[in-house]
């Protein structure tokens, strides 16, 4: 198959990617960051269960296309299936619902600071299970981290007698916690073909359990407003999904690791402006506060690389 004229131009090593792999990855932390406001809005269209598997879907078919168009679509082999087992179902299946579930409950900009706690859970798991050595560097940023959740979670600034509230965020932070064991498999995993050749099969996977767990819990889905709905769905599964996704991978390709990992830290924040831009949520000064201290904690934790492999697996 011939590649279309701009696509070959990626594909060179002349291409004008090399000279502006920073505004293609501003392109990526904000299409991620957007990508929150937009998963809640789809909620007004159609149920949290739906809301997960159409976007997986309709991200699984952009990467289809764009491997197949840039020659990058292979069969998984053998040695791959753990790794397409872990991120499909723990990051692209088990992350996605309920992170979806909680934003009945919890606000886009609240979600996606807790939901971007990740790396500091990768931390310590990967010293468990790697053997990976916690710094005192790491240690301090560990620290930094969990004192801005308990900043976000101070009774002074939370409702602890909101059970729905509390229901909401204790699905963000379990959200995390399963990317992070899918992150601390990947990095321990022997790849056979490279993480973004395996990503359309991993959301194909992630695709069919959630479009079944949909149809048990729900039924067939229910869609209100559809013009509204098909351009947050074309947002959130195409341009925030599937297009981001190979944006990432040629970025991660072009910049060091440590620019990478540290760059997306980036996203909360995008989240938390953009959902109290497009969706005017009210965020209060323990959110930003608490935002600070998560994303200083995770940039001390992480200057020497150790989440550097959270690019293994970062759709949003």
């Amino acid at each position: 198959m011939n590649l279309p004229a701009s696509l070959q131009r990626l594909a060179s090593n002349r291409s004008p990617v090399r000279s502006h792999a920073g505004v293609l990855f501003t392109v990526v932390i904000v299409a991620w960051g957007v990508n929150w406001p937009v998963s809640k809005a789809l909620l007004l269209h159609v149920s949290p269960w739906w809301s997960a598997a159409l976007r997986s879907v309709v991200g699984m078919a952009t990467l289809f296309v764009i491997c197949a168009l840039t020659r990058r679509l292979v069969l998984p082999r053998r040695g791959d299936l753990p790794v397409i087992l872990s991120v499909g179902l723990l990051h692209m299946t088990v992350f996605s619902l309920l992170v979806a579930l909680s934003l009945q409950y919890v606000s886009a900009g609240r979600s996606a600071v807790l939901a971007y706690t990740t790396p500091l859970w990768v931390m310590p798991a990967a010293r468990v299970w790697l053997g990976e050595a916690l710094t005192p560097r790491r240690v301090l940023g560990l620290a930094c981290g969990l004192l801005g959740l308990t900043v976000m979670f101070n009774p002074l600034a939370f409702d602890w007698r909101d059970r729905q509230a509390v229901f909401g965020n204790a699905l963000v932070l379990a959200a995390a916690f399963a990317w992070a064991v899918a992150i601390v498999h990947a990095r321990a995993h022997r790849w056979v073909n490279g993480p973004f050749e395996l990503s359309p099969w991993q959301l194909l996977l992630a695709s069919g359990v959630m479009c079944a767990l949909a149809l048990v819990v729900d039924g067939a889905p229910h869609i209100s407003g559809w013009r509204g709905f098909s351009g947050l769905l074309a947002y959130g599964g195409v341009i925030g999904g599937g297009i981001a996704y190979w944006l990432a991978g040629v970025v991660t390709r072009r910049l060091p690791a440590g620019v990478t990992s540290l760059g997306l830290l980036g996203v909360p924040v995008v989240g938390t402006l953009a959902s109290a831009l497009f969706l005017h949520e009210s965020l209060g000064w323990d959110v930003w506060l608490a935002l600070a201290l998560i994303v200083g904690g995770i940039a001390l934790g992480t200057a020497t690389g150790t989440a550097t492999s959270c690019r293994t697996d970062t759709t949003a």
